[in-house]
């Protein structure tokens, strides 16, 4: 009889931080052995006739301590299938990534280009889906709506493009990729004035 390989789930739980400037990623202790006490992604093993959107939900739940009302907006990104990634046999990984509101209490925050060694092979997962994400931005709607959120500034938008893609774009380029997008608009209002006074910034929004 052939054997099937069990098959996790692992999720890139990332929120914009906008006190920090900069899009985070969320990880935690494992609480259990192999690599006990090592961070981690949030991650589980898929059940039998279970979703991945379920799957990804449930293992930041129980895993990060968010709460499933927290989480914005969750898709697949790739597939890993290294033999050896598991220590306890082979497994097949399906990376997905999820957008939080926000930052809980059990959480560890991280900036994308700080992130500590992680257990398993999730240095890997990380350093391969952060591209994955990158291209996402701007350009899955779900992807972009949940890591901005509904209302806010192109100062704002170049701070997650740089932390996604580890380039600033310039304004006037990523204002047109913007005007682009479906359901984003520029609108008519300001946020909050600036310490030093000048013109406050335009906020965008989703329709």
């Amino acid at each position: 009889m052939i054997e099937s390989t069990p098959v996790s789930v692992d999720v890139l739980v990332v929120r914009f931080d906008p006190g920090e400037r900069t899009v985070l990623l969320g990880v935690a202790p494992r609480a259990a052995a192999p690599f006990q006490g090592k961070l981690a992604l949030p991650g589980v093993l898929l059940r039998v006739g279970e979703r991945l959107r379920e799957a990804s939900t449930r293992a930041v739940v129980t895993k990060l301590g968010l709460s499933s009302e927290a989480l914005s907006g969750t898709g697949q990104l790739t597939t890993f299938d290294e033999p050896s990634r598991d220590p306890r046999g082979p497994t097949l990984s399906i990376a997905l990534w999820a957008t939080a509101t926000s930052s809980g209490e059990g959480v560890r925050w991280y900036r994308l280009d700080a992130v500590p060694p992680l257990a398993f092979d999730h240095d890997r997962i990380v350093a391969d889906c952060r591209p994955l994400l990158a291209n996402r931005l701007w350009r899955d709607v779900e992807f972009t709506a949940g890591l901005m959120g509904n209302g806010f500034t192109t100062a704002q938008a170049l701070d997650v493009t740089e932390a996604l893609t580890g380039e600033r774009p310039y304004p006037a380029n990523l204002g047109r990729t913007m005007e682009r997008v479906p359901g984003l608009r520029r609108t008519a209002e300001h946020a909050a004035a600036l310490p030093k006074g000048g013109r406050p910034p335009s906020l965008w929004r989703w329709d």
